[in-house]
């Protein structure tokens, strides 16, 4: 049996708030990337400038500045960034499918040609940011943001086929 898409909407709303609370009940200071507790005896990475085409999927990135970092044509499907700062970052072609970014700041990042499939993107704002080719299909963003990017969303994505205005539902 089908369940209404309202119930997984709401499903998702209910764990980004659980993930908020969990945030600033253990805050972290550290300038780390961590992956999830199932795979947590990896090796955690260091945050460079350069993390162009890199494999950063299921990782965490809690309060952390990403501000001007290359990650175009990294893998963060699945990825949390809960309230980072990724203002002027490069994320041209990179897989950000299913990724939680509750209160980040795109501001003048480079999102062109980019795949937000299934994102949950609340409370966050891309205020001129590139969005060209960017795929957003089924991605959760507030109505503001939303008319916002609809007033600048152009192209098509080049692995989806599937126009940004189109994805948006503008």
């Amino acid at each position: 049996m089908s369940l209404p898409l309202s119930f997984w909407t709401r499903f998702k709303a209910l764990c980004l708030i659980c993930l908020l609370i969990l945030g600033f009940c253990f805050p972290s200071q550290k300038v780390w990337a961590k992956r999830p507790p199932e795979t947590r005896n990896q090796e955690e990475i260091e945050i460079s400038q350069d993390m162009h085409a890199r494999d950063l999927q299921g990782y965490e990135f809690v309060k952390v500045d990403m501000r001007g970092i290359d990650l175009s044509e990294s893998d963060l499907r699945g990825a949390v960034f809960n309230n980072s700062q990724l203002q002027g970052a490069n994320l041209t072609g990179s897989d950000l499918k299913d990724v939680l970014a509750y209160s980040t700041d795109f501001e003048n990042a480079d999102l062109r040609d980019s795949n937000f499939t299934g994102a949950l993107l609340m409370e966050s704002s891309f205020n001129e940011a590139l969005i060209e080719g960017a795929d957003f299909t089924d991605a959760i963003i507030n109505r503001i943001q939303l008319r916002e990017l609809c007033k600048r969303a152009d192209g098509i994505n080049s692995k989806s086929g599937v126009e940004t205005s189109y994805s948006l539902g503008c």
